[in-house]
């Protein structure tokens, strides 16, 4: 499946390519992008696995992940999406599709979070049907726990992910 586009007021957002590797590894080498996010910079070998699996998430499950870029400028902004990892993680997620996003630093604090994942929310909605939606988010990640929140995803339960703890939130479609 080729990813759809998707467009908000300020914010375009399509599938990943090639051509979008520096501006990930850019991102997902800042120590405060992954702070939060597995606790330490990607490694290039890292991040073009990420690239991959996104771009085989449409192919393989006929859902995934989504470059988000400013309307204005063009800027490479982060990504959000939704995929199936396969976690290993109690209680199980993979009955439902595991929203998530990550955000260039200089794009944090600006609403263009919430503005994203509104947007890939509603697309879920339209896509999955009935199908509840999850996320799992450090609990120390108060930005993303308001961009959850704000994108009427609720508190499931507090648990554990690679030793971490997690807090896993699930949505149903309006």
């Amino acid at each position: 499946m080729t990813p759809p586009g998707l467009e908000t007021e300020r914010l375009t957002l399509r599938g990943h390519r090639a051509l979008d590797f520096d501006e990930c590894l850019a991102m997902w080498s800042d120590p405060e992008v992954t702070r939060f996010i597995g606790g330490r910079p990607c490694t290039r070998e890292e991040v073009w696995s990420k690239l991959l699996r996104y771009v085989g998430h449409w192919t393989v499950v006929g859902f995934g992940y989504w470059v988000i870029r400013e309307k204005a400028s063009g800027r490479y902004v982060g990504e959000t999406g939704f995929a199936d990892f396969k976690r290993d993680m109690e209680p199980s997620v993979e009955d439902a599709p595991e929203i998530g996003w990550a955000l260039a630093s200089w794009a944090h604090g600006r609403g263009l979070a919430t503005e994203a994942v509104r947007a890939v929310a509603a697309w879920g909605d339209a896509h999955f049907g009935t199908r509840r939606t999850v996320c799992c988010i450090h609990p120390q990640n108060v930005a993303s726990l308001r961009v959850a929140e704000k994108a009427g995803y609720r508190e499931l339960t507090r648990t554990t992910y690679r030793g971490e703890p997690t807090i896993l939130f699930e949505r149903w479609p309006r």
